[in-house]
């Protein structure tokens, strides 16, 4: 025989809820990523102009345009394809995939991207430049002291 519409529901003996056992925890990331993630960060994201000065910040990424005088005390600079920089930099690392119109300063390693163009002065201390990229202006390598290194004499 069929249960009455109006009728109550039938009960179910109440069990009581444990929580799951619980699981280890594997990192996701590397030590050096999540160090990465850490980092203070100014994006200046895709079609956002900015004009200024830049303090505290350990990352700048640019994907729109950015200009300023001079930044110390960045750690990392990534402009993105099609972003543009306009200015100074002084950077521990730096990868240009989109413009750099003034001068980098790399005391480590200045990477230009196939879609990367510096236009001015680029100083570093390791260099590469993916088939495609652009230096147009000036290079100078650092030495261990981070001065220029010498020119060579002809």
């Amino acid at each position: 025989m069929a249960r009455s519409p109006f009728a109550p529901p039938p009960t179910t003996p109440a069990t009581p809820l444990t929580p799951p056992p619980p699981r280890a925890v594997i990192p996701t990331t590397s030590p050096r990523e999540a160090a990465e993630h850490q980092r203070r960060t100014l994006v200046v994201g895709r079609g956002i102009s900015v004009q200024g000065t830049v303090q505290d910040a350990e990352r700048l990424v640019v994907e729109g345009t950015m200009e300023a005088g001079a930044i110390n005390g960045l750690i990392e600079l990534a402009i993105s394809p099609g972003g543009m920089f306009k200015g100074e930099v002084e950077v521990d690392d730096a990868e240009i995939a989109g413009t750099v119109d003034g001068t980098v300063i790399a005391r480590g390693t200045l990477i230009v991207r196939a879609t990367g163009r510096v236009l001015g002065t680029a100083r570093c201390r390791r260099l590469q430049v993916e088939d495609g990229g652009q230096i147009t202006g000036r290079i100078e390598m650092l030495t261990g002291d981070g001065a220029p290194a010498p020119r060579a004499e002809n």
